[in-house]
């Protein structure tokens, strides 16, 4: 039994691996079920695909692949985790992949073939179930997004390097970057392993540019997802899949913005000179090998550009539109998360606002922002264009001030003035 055997053996006889496989029914809404499909295409891994095609599911709906931790299936992570009551509300397709009983049922991160596109093993298994989702469900191709926990947040980094023409975006959970693994024995038996530091940022990005040397974006954007306590994939292992992504896409390793979206939560986004920030890394104050916890999935799902921060309260029937405004303010900086709920379908938005102060943005995310004396613009970004009536979306900026940090009482959007909400 080689090392990486060993620790996947130990971590499960501990239940670490039966915790994160634990089936802990959630509720979905639509009367749609998980299905299982077969002669998907090329199977070189030889996994199972399973499906959840919402009845709400749009006419050219997203896909997300969600993808299992070890000792896992995919019938096993649709009910405990939280992304098939999430297409219910928002419409998207979820493909549930089952492993093929390697290795503790954990996805294969670690072989040769595993590390080169088109390399018969699980990444080329997992793209025949992409194409099988757009042809059969009538996927949108420009709206393919992979996630997932553990092994399958390994895999979301894999994907991510080994396919960025389809994956626009991945949210890992517990991971390690890309090609982290030299062979199977990489890790050590025992808790808190962390083979896959000590490489530069350069290094971590030349290792996904190497995979598709004759491509040059645009990359994936990518969400990073840690617990401080995990004690089977190290925290140690979040700087790293920040150092890989963040070189991709040519930004500094050091964050633009960090903020607390939830208790116990700390936010680090890196932005580039347009204001948007394609890598963000989050980090569970505490939290051991289960995440995704509740609430996550959401947080995923809304930096996919598929959802809104979370229920909201339609507009008042005088008003076709509604905006929250919500700041978090410390000495002369803050941040601001706004959202944007219609009740008609929108398709391209510009939301206007005049700042009541001295407040100057500096950055932005989900959105562009510009702003020339008070008055300030936000754009939608290209993945979050079409706000479907009584849906929303939202965005964030960091901003500077002095004095008093009033919040803006007016905002248009697309010349429409709207109702604003605390």
């Amino acid at each position: 039994m080689n090392r990486l055997t060993t620790m996947l053996a130990g971590a499960c006889a501990a239940m670490l691996c039966a915790v994160m496989a634990a089936v802990l029914p959630v509720p979905h809404a639509a009367a749609a079920g998980l299905t299982q499909v077969t002669g998907f295409g090329d199977n070189p891994g030889n996994l199972q695909m399973y499906a959840y095609v919402p009845d709400t599911a749009q006419t050219s709906p997203a896909i997300v692949m969600a993808l299992h931790p070890c000792g896992g299936s995919g019938p096993g992570f649709y009910s405990s985790s939280e992304f098939a009551s999430l297409a219910d509300r928002y419409g998207f397709v979820v493909i549930f992949p089952s492993a093929s009983n390697k290795k503790f049922n954990c996805f294969d991160n670690w072989s040769d073939a595993s590390k080169v596109r088109g390399g018969r093993t699980d990444p080329v298994s997992l793209m025949s179930m992409i194409t099988y989702a757009e042809q059969h469900y009538g996927g949108d191709p420009d709206r393919v997004f992979v996630t997932g926990s553990s092994s399958g947040g390994m895999m979301t980094n894999a994907m991510a390097a080994l396919y960025p023409e389809v994956v626009k975006a991945g949210a890992a959970f517990m991971g390690v970057p890309f090609a982290c693994f030299p062979d199977e024995g990489a890790y050590q038996p025992g808790g808190n392993a962390s083979p896959c530091v000590g490489k530069t940022a350069q290094q971590w990005g030349d290792l996904v540019r190497q995979a598709n040397p004759g491509y040059h974006g645009p990359w994936p954007r990518m969400q990073l997802w840690h617990g401080t306590a995990d004690n089977v994939v190290s925290y140690a292992e979040l700087a790293e899949e920040i150092k890989q992504w963040t070189n991709v896409h040519g930004l500094s390793t050091t964050p633009t913005s960090t903020d607390t979206p939830r208790s116990g939560w700390t936010r680090q986004r890196f932005a580039g000179s347009s204001g948007t920030a394609p890598v963000e890394a989050i980090t569970v104050s505490g939290a051991g090998h289960s995440l995704p916890m509740s609430g996550m999935a959401q947080y995923a799902v809304e930096f996919f550009g598929l959802a809104s921060g979370g229920p909201t309260t339609p507009p008042p029937s005088d008003s076709t539109c509604q905006v929250g405004y919500t700041a978090n303010t410390w000495n002369n900086g803050f941040t601001a998360q706004i959202s944007i709920t219609s009740t008609t379908t929108v398709n391209g938005w510009t939301l206007t606002w005049a700042w009541p102060g001295n407040q100057h943005v500096t950055s932005a995310w989900n959105a562009d922002v510009t702003q020339t004396g008070a008055q300030a613009t936000a754009r939608n970004a290209p993945y979050n264009a079409t706000i479907a009536a009584g849906a929303a979306t939202s965005f964030g900026l960091q901003a500077t001030y002095s004095g008093t940090n009033t919040a803006p009482t007016e905002f248009s959007l697309n010349g429409t003035e709207c109702t604003t909400s605390p």
